[in-house]
């Protein structure tokens, strides 16, 4: 089965979000897909993009291909996450 790490869009119209979704090549845009590994809001003119690192590279190991874009985004994203992503919600 050929992998792909691409975007899934939602949201409504003229407000976009993506999803960044690890799915078979054959799938559909916003068909089915095997696992969700981030976010994508390009809206947001600082930190829209989210990213479970750990688990692209996971994917990429496997024979996953990142598309153009995710590849960009993943560029993008920050390496550590920040305090307030790191401390619990209280």
């Amino acid at each position: 089965m050929a992998v792909a790490v691409r975007l899934r869009r939602e949201g409504r119209r003229n407000r976009p979000f993506f999803r960044i979704v690890v799915a078979d090549r054959r799938a559909a845009r916003d068909g089915k897909f095997l696992e969700a590994v981030g976010t994508y809001d390009p809206v947001l003119k600082e930190g829209g993009v989210h990213v479970k690192l750990d688990r692209i590279e996971f994917w990429t190991k496997q024979g996953a291909q990142l598309s153009e874009t995710v590849a960009q985004l993943v560029k993008r994203a920050p390496s550590e996450p920040t305090e307030k992503e790191a401390s619990p919600a209280v």
